[in-house]
């Protein structure tokens, strides 16, 4: 019985169908919301794209024949890992076109001190900003968004195989991308940042009429509540607003792919 040999060939291609995927996937992961980011722990992302990279690699073609030590490989290495962090800058964007939405609620209704911890950001944001948070990484999750990302994910390694880079009109499909920040975050807060406007219009007209009213002692109070009614009668548009957004997102990964 003979006794089984592995060349170096094999060795370096076995070694590359594992390797640059995973950073592909890493490069993800490191940044995209929900999945990944810095709400979730280091190891917990890392096992995670090992176990994405052992599903999908399977299904891969052929790696380019480089020594996985040499300085063509290291260059494969940050072409991977720049694919994958730029389709999870694109989803990033989308989740802080809800957080900028939530801060302008918050400073309009008079919350903009109330700041608590974001953990996938790492600094504070006000509290409206935060429950926006929470409830869009709900409705990703619900709309199956993260599976949407990692059918895309899938799919990137046919439209970009191992050893491809992004297409010269990446960059500008990420800098125009930019401003679904603030288009994305004024489609979300435009309802309740009217009726908050309407109410500081009204105060503001009674108490140039009447100033021995004193309205501004008790603005704040009825600013405040205002604010949490609007929050709460708009959220059916935010769902429709953010569903939006999440569309648009997904036909924004696709253009970087195809560019």
């Amino acid at each position: 019985m003979s006794a089984l040999t592995l060349t170096a060939e094999q060795i370096n291609a076995w070694v590359g169908l594992i390797l640059w995927p995973m950073f592909r996937i890493a490069g993800l992961l490191s940044i995209m919301p929900a999945l990944g980011g810095g709400e979730v722990p280091v190891r917990v992302r890392i096992a995670l794209a090992f176990l994405l990279t052992i599903l999908i690699a399977p299904t891969l073609g052929a790696m380019p024949e480089v020594d996985p030590l040499s300085a063509d490989s290291i260059f494969i290495s940050l072409q991977q890992l720049l694919i994958g962090v730029a389709m999870g800058l694109l989803v990033l964007l989308a989740f802080n076109a809800v957080t900028m939405a939530g801060e302008s609620i918050a400073i309009t209704m008079g919350l903009g001190f109330a700041l608590m911890n974001d953990p996938q950001n790492g600094s504070q944001v006000p509290t409206v900003s935060q429950f926006y948070l929470i409830l869009a990484t709900l409705l990703f999750l619900a709309l199956d968004g993260h599976h949407a990302v990692l059918l895309l994910l899938n799919a990137s390694f046919t439209l970009l195989p191992v050893g491809q880079s992004l297409g010269a009109d990446s960059l500008w499909t990420l800098v125009r991308w930019g401003q679904i920040v603030f288009s994305g975050a004024l489609a979300i807060a435009l309802p309740a940042l009217a009726a908050l406007l309407t109410v500081n219009i009204i105060m503001g007209v009674i108490t140039r009429a009447a100033p021995q009213l004193n309205l501004f002692s008790v603005g704040f109070p009825i600013t405040m509540t205002v604010g949490f009614a609007a929050i709460m009668f708009t959220l059916p548009t935010f769902q429709f607003s953010f569903e939006n957004l999440l569309s648009m997102t997904q036909a924004t990964i696709s253009a970087l792919l195809n560019s």
